[in-house]
């Protein structure tokens, strides 16, 4: 993971160096990304959302990179509270081409609610593109579910 990871941001840094990112006034080009992506499975349903902002400035002949982002995944279990009742254990993971996430909750008592939330941000980190399909999987109580999520706007 580290080496693809390495090999993205020498690619970034390599394109960076090779374009023109500012306008005439020799200003900092700015690109902001928002995207949001939606799936479903049998029992569950799913939207991850990102933001992130890119930054390329100029300074002294130099091309200079920044980003910053954020995620929020919100999976939904299609099904009543009532057949959760009996669940002790929910273990949800997504995966995106650069990154992946996973979160495990416990309970000694029903939830109280069908919305589970995992959210994060970086500075410095890798970007998620338009068109990525994110891989999730959910596990509870012995069952298992995987579904994509595809940007709902391109």
């Amino acid at each position: 993971m580290k080496k693809i990871l390495t090999v993205l941001f020498i690619i970034m840094v390599l394109t960076a160096c090779g374009s023109d990112t500012t306008n005439k006034d020799n200003n900092p080009k700015t690109i902001n990304n928002d995207y949001k992506f939606i799936g479903e499975s049998e029992h569950w349903e799913a939207e991850y959302s990102y933001k992130g902002t890119e930054l390329w400035e100029e300074d002294d002949g130099k091309t200079a990179y920044s980003n910053e982002d954020s995620y929020e995944l919100i999976l939904k279990y299609k099904g009543s509270l009532e057949e959760l009742s009996s669940m002790k254990k929910l273990e949800y993971t997504y995966e995106t081409i650069t990154e992946s996430g996973s979160k495990t909750e416990t309970y000694t008592e029903p939830p109280s609610e069908k919305v589970f939330t995992n959210s994060g941000s970086l500075e410095g980190g890798s970007k998620v593109s338009k068109d990525e399909v994110i891989q999730i999987i959910v596990k509870w109580d012995g069952f298992d579910e995987s579904f994509e999520l595809h940007n709902k706007v391109k």
